[in-house]
């Protein structure tokens, strides 16, 4: 074969590999920017709720969420604090805020420590395993730097009774008041993620993921928290092992769950890379899993699977723009035009939906100016990308908050 040849089928093969996440990603977007669909939710109909929150060194910030909380919870409730492996005061914070609360709730304080066992996974699967004597109706599962919405934990609880299914509310990680404009793009780019495209696979019936904080699951699915173990996406994992036993998440937008992100864009880092190479080595673990199950007629698994097959964002981009240099090097040897075409069109629609996005959700957090420089922050994380040839991290590591060394 001549030099045109192949570099025209490669070109070709990449854009149309590419061309299915970008379709994949603008639908989602384009549909996430319509009304959010409404799931009713009443809290009182919950039954017995038990709130969860695993706290790994959280002295500081440990007593707002706990206080937080119990203002939400009435008698019969359980909230469970975890401090999970500290070496700070992380217990007796939480034992003075609850302490310092009216509450009908029960509060337990558990201290765990296994230093050959670390990470969230093993904090839930601890919490979990101490419900099991009295078990309630349902587990809401925060985080310990999280706050909720008030007045709705129970309404995301009352969802997942209602449905059978885990149930995750809309978390979002807000920038800092003074934050850069990498945390801005960051926290607008989460937005996308855990808001946007969630809402869009809701609003045609579809499934969504666990994204994080603020997800319920009725007693009945509590025990595969128990087999999680130190994943370090341990909630994605969750979600889609619900998926494939037939019971995959449903998303909750009336329900909000906010944290902050984290004001030195090292530490933001960090915390990205775990996210997304978590991410890239559970999509390859689950996709093709949930690919079959969708060849039998199991729409929600292959809407799921298909949704894994979408990168984070900056790497679409980037991989969108190779494939347009790709078909642009095609089109210069002879190859035709194909190739390039559909990489531009693949690009086009994803610029497009993300503004989409940013008019529908994204406008009061992040100005046009510094959408922007969008550019900027895709070459800050090329560093993370490149991350993933050396090897890719496995390790759970908490993410540094403000003010700590």
């Amino acid at each position: 074969m001549d030099v045109a040849t192949i570099v025209g089928s490669a070109a070709l093969a990449t854009s149309v590999a590419l061309g299915v996440p970008a379709a994949v990603y603008a639908a989602q977007c384009l549909l996430g920017c319509l009304p959010a669909r409404r799931r009713p939710a009443d809290g009182g109909g919950a039954g017995r709720v038990a709130v969860v929150v695993p706290a790994h060194d959280e002295e500081r910030g440990i007593g707002a969420t706990v206080v937080g909380l119990l203002s939400q919870l009435r008698a019969g409730d359980r909230l469970v604090v975890v401090a999970d492996n500290c070496g700070d005061s992380t217990a007796d914070a939480a034992r003075r805020a609850a302490a310092a609360t009216s509450s009908a709730a029960v509060v337990s304080v558990l201290e765990r420590r296994d230093d050959a066992r670390r990470g969230k996974g093993y904090a839930l699967a601890h919490a979990v395993a101490s419900l099991a004597i009295d078990p309630p109706d349902a587990v809401v599962f925060v985080d310990a730097d999280c706050r909720v919405a008030a007045g709705s934990v129970r309404d995301v609880a009352a969802v997942a009774l209602a449905t059978g299914r885990p149930a995750q509310a809309d978390y979002v990680l807000r920038a800092p008041a003074d934050g850069s404009a990498l945390a801005r793009i960051g926290a607008f780019a989460v937005v996308v993620r855990n808001r946007v495209r969630p809402r869009g696979m809701d609003r045609i019936g579809l499934p969504c993921h666990i994204t994080g904080s603020g997800f319920a699951l009725p007693w009945s699915l509590a025990g595969a928290v128990r087999r999680l173990g130190g994943d370090i996406v341990e909630d994605l994992v969750l979600g889609l092992e619900s998926a494939l036993a037939g019971r995959a998440p449903v998303a909750v937008a009336d329900v909000r769950v906010a944290s902050e992100l984290p004001r030195r864009d090292v530490d933001a880092a960090t915390q990205r890379r775990r996210w997304e190479h978590g991410q890239f080595g559970t999509a390859w673990r689950y996709a093709p899993r949930l690919l079959l199950r969708g060849l039998a007629l199991r729409p929600a698994a292959f809407a799921l699977a298909l949704d894994l097959m979408v990168p984070p964002l900056s790497m679409l981009a980037l991989l969108m723009t190779g494939a347009v240099a790709l078909g642009a090097l095609a089109a210069a040897v002879g190859a035709g035009l194909a190739a390039l075409a559909i990489a531009i069109a693949a690009l086009g629609v994803v610029a497009l939906a993300t503004f989409a996005a940013w008019l529908a959700h994204g406008r009061d957090a992040l100005p046009f100016a510094t959408l922007l420089r969008a550019p900027v922050y895709i070459a800050w994380k090329l560093p993370l990308y490149l991350g993933l040839v050396r090897g890719r991290e496995t390790r759970w590591q908490r993410t540094r908050r403000d003010g700590e060394r």
